[in-house]
């Protein structure tokens, strides 16, 4: 039989008080002594662990007008950092299409030279 975590509880607290032997409360969870003082001390460490202070108060918890705002500050990140794209594309397509501009004049002027008469 599995002895669930607040069954062992139990017994590790009935072994402390005094109630029980290890070798009895070894014999009740069907493990061995050596398996029973293993968790005895991992039981033990999560209890001091447990107990540690910690920070005073209540913890702190977003509203929900806390979490849409921060999920509308997200999505207003995302899209000025899309319009920023936008804009550095369209400034290398600006100078790109100057330069092309420049290119068809000359090819224009070096097809047709200005005649003198």
């Amino acid at each position: 039989m599995k002895d669930t975590s607040e069954q062992m509880a139990k017994i590790i607290m009935q072994v402390q008080a005094g109630a029980l032997t290890a070798t009895e409360a070894a014999r009740q969870m069907k493990i061995s002594r050596k398996t029973y003082y293993e968790r005895e001390t991992k039981a033990f460490r999560a209890m001091v662990s447990a107990l540690q202070p910690g920070r005073p108060g209540r913890p702190p918890v977003a509203s929900e007008e806390t979490q849409r705002l921060r999920a509308a500050l997200q999505q207003s990140e995302q899209e000025r950092a899309v319009l920023e794209q936008r804009a550095q594309i369209q400034q290398i397509l600006a100078g790109a299409d100057t330069r092309s501009k420049k290119k068809r004049g000359r090819d224009r002027r070096a097809a047709n030279p200005p005649t003198t008469t």
